[in-house]
């Protein structure tokens, strides 16, 4: 999603400092952007704050060794990267921190539904009810909605042309996704009781 950016006269080059201390700056100046920033940040907008010809992917490795044995780290999600605190942590984070919505609290169903709009979308809820045999609530919808696991797609060609549900960056984030393609096999998924080897009518996809 693109965002914008304020222009300012930000010294970039630090042509004043030694080699190892420019270096240390933008890799400082790239922690600093990703603690800041609330979704996850491409290469091209972390390459505004570092020197001409720094690799933006080198000074996120150095990075990431330099977070080793901290209580977070450096994650690759949905096109970018962000900081997050390591999984080991999330009990003491759910004891005593307010994560106010970040909580997912979805349910086995909640997860099995929106398993079936990752690997059909764009569907729409007469496509998930052929999944499911059955309807898929409007509250359950507006629970994913409202997490932001998921937004409107593209309308059906069906008469009436419904609505249609797609998967969003909040899910590549949530799931700990770069793109789509590393969904986990379906075989798999399907073994586990996740979701279903059930199609959707052709008309919905």
């Amino acid at each position: 999603m693109a965002k914008d950016h304020v222009e300012t006269d930000l010294d970039r080059e630090f042509e004043d400092l030694p080699q190892d201390l420019r270096w240390r700056e933008w890799m400082r100046r790239i922690e600093a952007v990703l603690f800041a920033s609330a979704s996850p940040v491409p290469r091209d907008d972390l390459a505004r704050v570092v020197g001409q010809g720094a690799s933006v992917d080198l000074l996120i490795e150095d990075l990431i060794a330099d977070l080793e044995g901290r209580s977070f780290e450096v994650a690759q999600t949905a096109g970018g990267w962000m900081l997050r605190t390591r999984a080991t942590y999330a009990p003491a984070i759910r004891t005593a921190a307010d994560v106010g919505d970040q909580d997912l609290d979805l349910r086995d169903y909640d997860i099995a539904v929106l398993a079936a709009i990752a690997y059909h979308q764009p569907i729409t809820r007469d496509g998930l009810k052929d999944i499911f045999g059955k309807e898929i609530s409007r509250d359950l919808i507006g629970r994913l909605h409202a997490r932001g696991l998921i937004g409107t797609g593209p309308r059906s060609p069906r008469r009436g042309a419904p609505y249609t549900y797609v998967t969003t960056e909040q899910f590549l984030v949530a799931f700990d996704l770069e793109t789509l393609q590393d969904l986990p096999d379906r075989e798999q998924l399907e073994d586990a009781g996740i979701t279903t080897a059930a199609e959707p009518r052709a008309e919905t996809t």
